[in-house]
């Protein structure tokens, strides 16, 4: 009886090993089935920061968005591939572009848009924004929102930005009794304020406290309403009262430190009044070793960039974007994942958590727990409020889009250095480099 009872234990057991046996086998043909009809979705995206830190969060955000994505979505994967860094990053996209491999959704940096556009690699959004009734352009800032149209057609959407601020050292200001500038203070009280800190403080003769450090002719050009290009980039205009009076405006300014050269160590260390940079500079400031808030001392505040004479308070935009492959078919989903990254709040608050940007949505900027991070990440050497964002970004400038677009700001800048650099007739001068710039753009037309 005894024997009968164990091998009837024995089977029963030997039986339930074969059904956990063959379950097994068919939960994971099952898996394998569900696996291989998921729909899935590639996304292009580099391992580090696009503003030059190495945060320690580089795919924090996209991870999220994916998470989120396929909850929200059963039946779609979506996957990037590790380890691409930005300063490659360019190069491997182009390649898998012509290669017709490229990845359903992919991040353009600002020096590509032109060209992956004009080469016919990203879809036109235009339709996928008017028929969607869950979108709305007007969520977004204006400029970072038409830095993603090349000719009129909208190729990009935006995902973070960061615009160009002046940052004031305000305790030079208090030493030497000026005032900090309003919002919407002009080149004199720039150059005033320059020319009264600009001085030799220890008494041997040689000038050792500044006015400016990093400012350019281009932040000037913006300044003074100058235009350099027509729309489709196939004239270009440096011949105007507004390009003249710009750099005359730089070269008055750099004038006041009798040939020293000043450089942003020079800010760093407590010696110059005012320094522009990108928002993402002073957030990145936090992490090296020299932070300006942990070791010089002093505070700071940042303003909006002064107005020329003939122009306002504006200043150029630097913005990451989000495009679609051109020759993708699964348009649907990665309208819907271009969407989550670039205009739902969940994803777009974490920027300014993980990264060094701003949101380009304007109720994440403006919010209030966004001035609450940004209080955080200050102290009370410094003073970053998101109403100074509101205003750079509402008014930030977009540059240009067409093709060849860098490389004929190349030749500007290097006919700028010439002229700057000399003595010769400035109006003369403009004129030459007029002719020669609106010739290269003839050539390549």
């Amino acid at each position: 009886m005894k024997d009968l009872q164990k091998n009837t234990i024995l089977k029963s057991v030997g039986v339930l090993l074969m059904l956990l046996i063959m379950w097994i086998v068919v939960d994971g043909r099952v898996k394998t089935l569900l696996d291989g009809n998921k729909q899935t979705i590639t996304i292009g995206v580099f391992s580090d920061s696009y503003w030059g830190v190495q945060n320690g969060y580089s795919y924090q955000i996209i991870d999220d968005a994916i998470k989120i994505f396929e909850d929200e979505h059963p039946g779609v994967k979506v996957e990037y591939v590790n380890g691409i860094i930005k300063n490659d990053y360019s190069e491997w996209l182009a390649e898998q572009l012509l290669n017709g491999t490229a990845p359903d959704v992919f991040f353009i940096m600002k020096s590509d848009f032109n060209d992956f556009a004009q080469l016919g690699g990203l879809k036109d959004l235009s339709g996928f924004i008017k028929s969607d009734t869950d979108f709305s352009e007007d969520d977004f800032y204006k400029s970072a929102f038409e830095s993603g149209k090349y000719m009129d057609t909208q190729y990009a959407l935006p995902y973070e930005c960061a615009p160009r601020l002046m940052f004031i050292n305000k305790t030079i200001l208090d030493q030497e009794n000026i005032s900090m500038p309003d919002k919407d203070w002009t080149w004199e009280d720039f150059y005033n304020l320059c020319k009264n800190v600009t001085k030799d403080t220890n008494g041997d003769g040689v000038i050792d406290q500044f006015g400016v450090v990093g400012y350019s002719w281009k932040d000037a050009f913006y300044e003074n309403n100058v235009n350099l290009f027509n729309e489709d980039g196939t004239q270009c205009n440096l011949v105007g009262d507004n390009v003249e009076e710009a750099i005359r405006f730089v070269e008055k300014l750099n004038s006041l430190t009798e040939g020293y050269e000043v450089t942003s160590k020079d800010f760093n260390y407590g010696k110059v009044a005012c320094m522009p940079m990108l928002f993402s500079e002073y957030r990145a400031y936090k992490s090296y070793p020299l932070s300006i808030k942990k070791y010089s001392g002093f505070e700071w505040e940042c303003v909006e960039m002064p107005a020329g004479a003939q122009g306002d308070n504006v200043s150029e935009l630097d913005t990451l974007q989000v495009g679609m492959n051109a020759r993708m078919n699964n348009e649907g989903l990665a309208w819907e994942f271009m969407k989550l990254l670039t205009s739902d709040s969940r994803i777009q608050s974490e920027i300014f958590d993980y990264s060094e940007g701003v949101s380009v949505i304007k109720a994440v900027t403006e919010s209030d727990d966004t001035r609450m991070v940004l209080e955080r990440a200050s102290n009370d050497r410094v003073n970053m409020s998101t109403e100074v964002l509101e205003d750079v970004l509402n008014n930030a400038v977009v540059d240009p889009t067409f093709r060849n677009y860098d490389s004929a700001m190349e030749q500007i800048d290097q006919s700028m250095q010439e002229i700057m650099g000399g003595n010769k007739n400035i109006s003369m001068e403009l004129i030459v480099s007029n002719r020669k710039i609106n010739q290269y753009l003839e050539d390549i037309k």
